[in-house]
């Protein structure tokens, strides 16, 4: 086989790869975002529900990792891609990266995130790859589960009080300018959705735009003007964010390299 047949052969499973990641990552950072919450949430049922969908992210995190490990022919697996790979290698979308911040902060992005991920998780149900669609099945059961536990939050802080209604805009306003990245699309997912294995994440944006307005207005919250989208995630341009958390979430396997338990 020439040079240029085994690059053409290789394509493929390195689109498969990237894209895995990206679906992984988001969810893996997320997650232990949430897991930061962990005995400091402001009430004990809320403490149990974010630990509860920390560990929903963290397992469609596990699933998908796992799927892009098996398919990458080089000995590493889930934890390996979790756990040793630097900033720069991780494809997760800037949204999800942010400082945990304030109760509405947690709120207002677990939601902006969540709409994002049920249109996501229920196209790629019908994806050709049926490991992947599998996964998304179970994504999407429990994406529907998160898009009303934060839908629900989101109204409870919006028709709060004053304060709770001013800290739920300003985070809204803060996070608004980083929902655009979801929505790009690149040639890798291109030669994927061609392949009927991706979704085109352009489509998306309508759906998630009708649930999250009518949220909105519903919360008397109102729409941010952005002219700008923040981007950079998905190629590896992180803000300084992601580190300090891999510094944290990685500290065990960088100290202990090889540690199973």
């Amino acid at each position: 086989m020439s040079r240029a047949d085994s690059s053409a052969a290789a394509q493929p499973r390195n689109d498969n790869f990237q894209y895995l990641l990206r679906l992984g990552d988001d969810r893996l950072v997320l997650g232990h975002r949430l897991s930061e919450w962990c005995g400091h949430a402001p009430i004990l049922e809320e403490d149990i529900a974010l630990a509860n969908i920390a560990l929903d992210l963290v397992g469609e995190a596990n699933l998908l990792l796992t799927l892009a490990a098996n398919g990458e022919a080089g000995g590493r697996d889930a934890d390996a891609l979790a756990y040793t790979r630097d900033a720069i290698d991780y494809r997760n979308c800037l949204l999800v990266e942010l400082p945990r911040g304030d109760f509405a902060v947690t709120v207002a992005r677990q939601f902006l995130f969540s709409c994002h991920a049920l249109a996501q998780s229920d196209a790629l149900r019908q994806s050709a790859n049926t490991d992947l669609s599998g996964i998304a099945g179970k994504m999407h059961k429990e994406a529907r589960y998160h898009v009303r536990h934060s839908g629900d939050w989101m109204l409870r802080l919006g028709l709060g009080t004053d304060e709770s209604h001013a800290r739920l805009q300003a985070a809204v306003d803060d996070l608004w300018r980083y929902t655009g990245e979801m929505f790009l699309t690149d040639e890798v997912e291109q030669r994927l959705v061609a392949a009927k294995i991706a979704v085109d994440s352009s489509t998306l944006e309508d759906p998630w735009k009708t649930r999250v307005l009518d949220v909105l207005k519903q919360a008397g919250i109102t729409t941010p003007e952005v002219v700008w989208m923040q981007r950079g995630g998905r190629m590896g341009r992180h803000t300084e964010h992601l580190g300090h958390l891999l510094a944290e979430m990685q500290v065990l396997q960088r100290q202990h390299p090889g540690a199973t338990w």
